[in-house]
């Protein structure tokens, strides 16, 4: 059976009505027989079988014994640092998604718990940095926004050996093509806001375990905390997955496409996609993922924020906007909008320069999309072009 047809099939008939779509039970208490005997759930933060049913869903989908629904994606990952203590250190990959970055630097570092942030495209990287506190090694794969790729298979076995735990957040491949459990990792994380919910109108977040005993710590913590999601937005994301197979064949054809006119054109510097033979870590990605995802970044010749400004301001079908992984097309400048809170330096070291730009590669005709940007490119022409003279880093300010 093909994984769509799988897919489509998880998601159960109502065992009392026999309705085909899963009803929202939208209820915060139970009733029960007697104190403690119940029908399976007593109080909606503790369990609301709308959640149960995309909760069941997303660990099939990841092939993994346990998931949980979270309020959003950063819930989500909060709860993975919950299972560390003081004292502990996490590994994380140099080129972070700017939430989880000031989670881990802003928030737990003053509980004690330390993040080293290194590049994780090298394995061997990853050996080196391991010391005796690390407990946890954290990889985006593609990562936001420079598309790095780590070998998820290599890393795990890394980590299996120094007893550490490897969460990979899988948020830009999506199950429907990348399966990280499967290729070791202990936990997978999702912001459901983008290719599982598909259609920019929500906020969730997921946590899938391999093992259940794990799952039983991440579901513990999921009760106690309380940031649950809500039974309307558990039956959103459910039906956003229904279409997730369909949705990211064309996020992917179209991103190839653009990609290969991006590395093209001549005011662009870099393009970053991993579908790209140039990508240094190609191989590595169509190793362990079906294809190569709807996000696409590039930075342009004249390196400067000025010079993304006037680019990203300038389409008319890609929304200048926040977030990613909707039906609509979307772009963003990183340097000014989701890596705003990360150090300018730091920023720049990890590979996201000035000029980059992010696209999300929405379901519009690819050569409507194409012509856009050739558009954008033509209408601030002037501004692109490339000075003599390079400003020095330091010119270019820093981030708020």
């Amino acid at each position: 059976m093909s994984n769509a047809t799988q897919l489509i099939h998880s998601i159960p008939v109502d065992p009392l009505t026999g309705a085909i779509s899963v009803p929202i039970y939208q209820t915060s208490t139970f009733v029960q027989q007697a104190p403690g005997i119940n029908q399976g759930y007593d109080y909606a933060r503790t369990g609301n079988p709308t959640r149960a049913v995309l909760e069941d869903l997303i660990a099939k989908l990841e092939n993994g014994a346990v998931g949980a629904a979270f309020g959003s994606g950063l819930a989500a990952i909060d709860a993975v640092v919950k299972l560390l203590s003081a004292g502990d250190e996490i590994l994380a990959v140099d080129d972070i998604y700017g939430g989880a970055f000031r989670l881990f630097t802003q928030v737990y570092q003053k509980f004690g718990i330390t993040v080293n942030f290194v590049d994780t495209t090298n394995a061997e990287n990853v050996f080196e940095a391991i010391t005796a506190k690390t407990k946890l090694i954290w990889i985006e794969t593609p990562t936001n926004p420079t598309l790095k790729i780590s070998d998820i298979e290599a890393i795990a076995k890394i980590a299996k050996a120094n007893k550490c735990l490897l969460c990979v957040d899988n948020t830009f491949a999506s199950p429907a093509l990348q399966q990280p459990l499967s290729l070791g990792a202990d936990i997978v994380v999702h912001s459901a806001t983008k290719y599982l919910g598909g259609h920019s109108d929500l906020i969730a977040g997921l946590v899938v375990t391999k093992e259940k005993e794990l799952g039983d710590k991440i579901k513990f913590l999921q009760n106690a905390c309380g940031a649950i999601l809500s039974p309307f937005d558990s039956w959103l994301v459910i039906r956003g997955i229904e279409t997730l197979h369909l949705r990211i064949k064309q996020h992917c054809d179209s991103a190839l496409i653009i990609s290969r006119f991006l590395e093209k054109h001549p005011a662009v510097d870099k393009v970053y996609y991993p579908g790209l033979k140039s990508h240094p870590n190609h191989a590595i990605a169509a190793k362990q993922a079906k294809a190569f995802g709807g996000i696409v970044s590039f930075s342009l010749k004249q390196d400067t924020e000025e010079a993304a400004t006037a680019f990203v301001t300038s389409t008319k079908l890609f929304k200048l906007a926040e977030s990613l992984g909707g039906i609509k097309s979307l772009l963003s400048h990183p340097a000014q909008m989701t890596h705003k809170t990360i150090p300018a330096e730091k920023r720049r070291s990890a590979g996201v320069a000035d000029s980059l730009i992010r696209l999300s590669i929405g379901l519009e005709e690819t050569n409507d999309l194409v012509n856009d940007l050739k558009d954008a490119f033509t209408a601030c022409k002037k501004i692109l072009q490339p000075t003599k003279n390079k400003h020095k880093i330091e010119e270019y300010g820093t981030a708020c």
